[in-house]
């Protein structure tokens, strides 16, 4: 005998598909009002920080609408573990392939074909973490130059997108872009702190520009929240990361403004304020990180996470 459906009169059957039909929209619109789709650009997910639990801090990040994680590869051997992660959450998490100027100092004859073998992975979707940090010279200034350079070679030849660093380098970082200007594959600069001026001259460039949690500390005149406030950066070049474990967005502090405060929808703020802290922010506190740049852009939080999302897709070539 066909289902109980089936054998209600045509009207009646006309009534029930509708009703079904409604409530699987209601479902859906539910679904879609109640988490961004995010993609976090820049988690450091082999950090032993996550060594115990890394299957929950991948099923908060879902639950609160982050789909996709790029896992920052900062070593050789950071790299090599980032793009195993890979293998362990297919389609959700990615990887990057580099060494960090703070290691310059470690580079050896390998290193070029070791982080091209691992480049030529689909699931590596960027060279770096590479740049320039002359705030805390690690690395000598002189091996940064030339370590940066030939990850920028590299990513020139394996065509794909950098994945960069600058702390007080912004001349030196422009000096050696430019010098591949014809053949620079996309970038972004992960983690911006600049100014003004220079994230204008990153955006002419052509590169796209990262934001994390570092907008709670950020009282500088001419920092990472006045750019935003003016509009600086346009909504087609900009991304969003955590840097996890790194950048906790302490939204409870003195300095965000009230109405920043206000503009953080509780459903993001339970993810932060559960499972995050100083000793170890999550990709699940991105969601917090797009409501504080949306109150200073004033603009709805819900256009920032498409950009990002549109964004981060287009670039990184993510399914």
């Amino acid at each position: 005998m066909a289902d109980g459906v089936s054998q209600l009169p045509e009207q009646e059957v006309d009534k029930t598909a509708e009703s079904l039909s409604a409530l699987r929209l209601k479902r859906i619109e539910d679904e879609v009002s109640s988490s961004y789709v995010l993609v976090d650009i820049g988690a450091n997910l082999t950090n032993s920080k996550y060594s115990r639990d890394l299957d929950s801090v991948v099923e908060r990040a879902k639950d609160a609408g982050v789909r996709k994680i790029m896992v920052t590869g900062a070593s050789i051997q950071c790299s090599k573990e980032s793009l195993r992660l890979t293998r362990l959450y297919p389609g959700v998490l990615y990887s990057t392939a580099g060494i960090h100027p703070h290691d310059a100092k470690t580079w050896t004859e390998d290193c070029y074909e070791l982080i091209k073998e691992l480049a030529s992975n689909p699931e590596c979707v960027a060279i770096g973490e590479c740049g320039l940090d002359f705030n805390r010279n690690f690395s000598p200034p002189e091996t940064q130059l030339e370590v940066f350079e030939k990850q920028v070679q590299l990513a020139c030849e394996v065509k794909k997108p950098l994945f960069l660093h600058e702390r007080d380098a912004h001349d030196d970082m422009v000096r050696i872009l430019s010098k591949y200007k014809d053949k620079l594959p996309p970038a972004v600069l992960h983690c911006f702190t600049g100014t003004s001026a220079q994230a204008l001259k990153y955006i002419e460039m052509g590169l796209y520009i990262g934001l994390t949690g570092f907008l709670w500390k950020d009282k500088t005149d001419d920092g990472v929240r006045s750019i935003l406030e003016k509009g600086l950066i346009p909504l087609d070049r900009m991304l969003v990361e955590t840097d996890a474990p790194f950048m906790y967005p302490n939204v409870r502090g003195s300095k965000i403004p009230a109405h920043i405060k206000q503009g953080l929808s509780e459903r993001s703020l339970s993810f932060l304020n559960r499972y995050c802290t100083f000793q170890r922010n999550e990709p699940c506190a991105l969601p917090v990180i797009v409501e504080m740049i949306a109150a200073y852009m004033k603009r709805p939080p819900e256009e920032i996470a498409m950009a990002a999302t549109i964004n981060a897709i287009k670039l990184f070539g993510l399914n």
